[in-house]
């Protein structure tokens, strides 16, 4: 039996249906004008949207945990039960992102995220962010676990997961760089520079086509050196991800970089860890404390320690930050992500595509989100 949304006003990923409908079971069957509508004997729900903002499901491809749970716990059902709050803030597909810590917990780490996957497939990857970074911007990351790539752990890692690690973070000035960046595009992994000292010319010897979230924990962008920031910014090849909540990056700045990028090359990310979704006070990351405070999570030094994002925050906070329309927030949420790792169910409201699709009010905020089909409403 199928699911019919009426009278919404459609973002497909590549246009815009002003009065149109949408029918679908696991996978979109139908979309298009009201004015080709047919019911259809299968039509066993029917839903009048009145008008409100239909767009694809977002795609958050760094994000460490939310709502007491973190993907470095590696505890199956937690993850689950973390991704399942997710798709209410309009998430609906997943790259679980560990840090920077000792091999055995990372291995362990693995395990779980391809456990909790194989039963919530809004899991579609991992993103390894560290250990292979840079002490000198280690943001977050616990130095004492930093080291150069290593090929055979990496490779260990990705075993267990089962394959699952679709991004990794790292810092191309290390030793050992070469061979590991030849292994990660013969497996189709995204090489992202993030917690790096690189140099532009460094950038330049790289394989890498990704940054981790842009301007945080990077060699900044300067007059005599554009480092990792501006390499990122003058490279038409490099995807960029941003945190848009307004602490992490000004939004001046976020409008510098939508200017120089355009909407085709930037990513919305949360880099949002366990304490999203619950009260402010002390969380942790990574064995390390975490103040959260004024919707900021931070160490004692005062580093910021990822966020509590939520993505739906993300979608609107890009649009009043760069002044963009939703058809250019629609693709730093979904469509760039599906276009960059592959992911050619996802992405976009078409016939064929998983029924991925959030519902917006009049102020945007996510009131229904559909994952396979699935409804999750707020």
């Amino acid at each position: 039996m199928s699911t019919v949304l009426k009278h919404g006003l459609i973002y497909t990923g590549s246009e815009k249906i002003v009065d149109g409908y949408l029918r679908f079971d696991k996978q979109i069957i139908n979309v298009g004008p009201m004015s080709e509508y047919k019911a259809q004997v299968s039509d066993d729900k029917i839903i009048d949207l009145e008008g409100q903002v239909v767009v694809p499901g977002f795609i958050d491809v760094h994000s460490h945990g939310g709502y007491s749970f973190d993907s470095m716990d590696g505890d199956a059902s937690q993850i689950d039960e973390m991704v399942n709050d997710m798709v209410h803030e309009g998430i609906t597909t997943y790259f679980a992102t560990t840090m920077t810590q000792s091999h055995e917990n990372i291995a362990h780490a693995m395990v779980g995220i391809k456990e909790a996957a194989a039963k919530n497939p809004v899991i579609q990857g991992i993103h390894l962010e560290g250990p292979f970074v840079s002490p000198i911007f280690k943001g977050a990351q616990p130095e004492e676990y930093i080291e150069s790539p290593d090929i055979d752990a990496f490779a260990h890692w990705n075993e267990l997961s089962g394959g699952m690690i679709k991004l990794v973070t790292y810092a191309p000035e290390n030793e050992n760089t070469t061979e590991f960046e030849k292994y990660c595009i013969e497996h189709n992994i995204v090489l992202s520079v993030g917690h790096s000292n690189a140099t532009r010319a460094q950038m330049k010897g790289s394989l890498a086509s990704h940054v981790t979230h842009l301007y945080n924990a990077q060699r900044e962008l300067k007059h005599r050196e554009p480092g990792v920031t501006g390499h990122a910014l003058l490279e038409g090849n490099m995807y960029c991800e941003i945190i848009a909540d307004g602490f992490h990056v000004f939004p001046d700045m976020i409008k510098l970089a939508y200017d120089l990028k355009g909407p085709d090359k930037i990513e919305l990310v949360t880099d949002s860890m366990r304490a999203k979704g619950m009260p402010e006070g002390v969380s942790e990351l990574g064995g390390q404390k975490v103040i959260v405070k004024d919707k900021q999570a931070r160490l004692e030094s005062g580093n910021l320690a990822g966020s509590v994002l939520q993505y739906q925050d993300a979608f609107k906070n890009i649009m009043k930050f760069t002044g963009c329309g939703i058809e250019d927030a629609v693709k730093m949420s979904s469509v760039n992500q599906a276009r960059e790792f592959g992911l050619t169910q996802k992405g976009a409201i078409e016939v064929g595509k998983d029924a991925d699709l959030n519902v917006l009010d009049s102020d945007l905020n996510v009131v229904k989100t559909f994952s396979f089909g699935r409804l999750f409403e707020k």
